[in-house]
């Protein structure tokens, strides 16, 4: 069973899903038997290179001046609930992720993608890390331990570019509108965070429907006798 999800580095409520996706694996009987399949979605990609603060970007995109107290902070709490801490959504920089997608990208080619999302979500929210210039974004290839200068030369060369954009033109045709945006063996999707307990029924679905139970055969009678492994019997209007 393939999972792929849609995401940004810099979206709050991705990142408490990425946590919660793995919870819901962890306890789902067949969890290693799923496939996590990470795509991009950028959201911002035409912040200044130099990133801005949460509240700057608030008032550039024109959302309401209570998102922090109404939407962010809740994201912390509910990302503290569960086992996140610390978790920034609200003193934090935010800034163009195309970068970043692209080393992604290239951890995904070396084996490593999964791990490196995870990995990327936790420096932004856990320490407030930037990820919008090349030498940010080189710095954390190095300590994750990929090869610097792999992700060096597949980040100049920008032959990444292509499959991300991919990505994003991908989930949008599916119908997403922004991230994160998980589609379930190409059966279901769920656009938006959910809990970890809706996400494991999702879950569960999307197996049952891809890995039908056999059912026994429909019994037609007039049989003159049946042998098993304990004997034979004649029916019982013949004895």
């Amino acid at each position: 069973m393939r999972i792929e999800f849609w995401s940004d580095i810099v979206c709050p409520y991705c990142g408490l899903m990425d946590h919660r996706l793995r919870q819901a694996l962890d306890r789902f009987p067949h969890g290693d038997q799923v496939q996590v399949i990470h795509r991009s979605f950028q959201l911002h990609p035409d912040l200044p290179r130099e990133g801005v603060s949460q509240r700057e970007l608030i008032k550039m995109v024109g959302a309401p001046a209570t998102t922090v107290d109404q939407v962010l902070r809740p994201i912390e709490r509910a990302a503290e609930a569960e086992g996140l801490t610390p978790y920034h959504a609200v003193d934090r920089t935010l800034g163009p992720t195309d970068l970043a997608h692209e080393l992604l990208a290239y951890a995904t080619d070396q084996g490593r993608g999964s791990e490196i999302w995870t990995a990327m979500f936790r420096a932004h929210f856990g320490q407030a890390r930037k990820f919008w210039t090349l030498a940010e974004v080189l710095d954390f290839a190095a300590e994750v331990g990929l090869d610097r200068a792999g992700a060096a030369e597949a980040l100049r060369s920008r032959r990444y570019r292509t499959r991300v954009a991919a990505d994003q033109r991908e989930a949008q045709r599916l119908g997403a509108r922004g991230a994160p945006f998980l589609v379930f063996d190409g059966r279901f999707a769920v656009p938006g965070a959910v809990g970890a307990d809706d996400l494991l029924a999702v879950i569960a679905q999307a197996w049952a429907d891809s890995h039908p139970t056999p059912q026994p055969l429909p019994v037609v009678g007039g049989a003159e006798g049946l042998c098993t492994p304990d004997g034979c019997a004649a029916p019982d209007h013949a004895m």
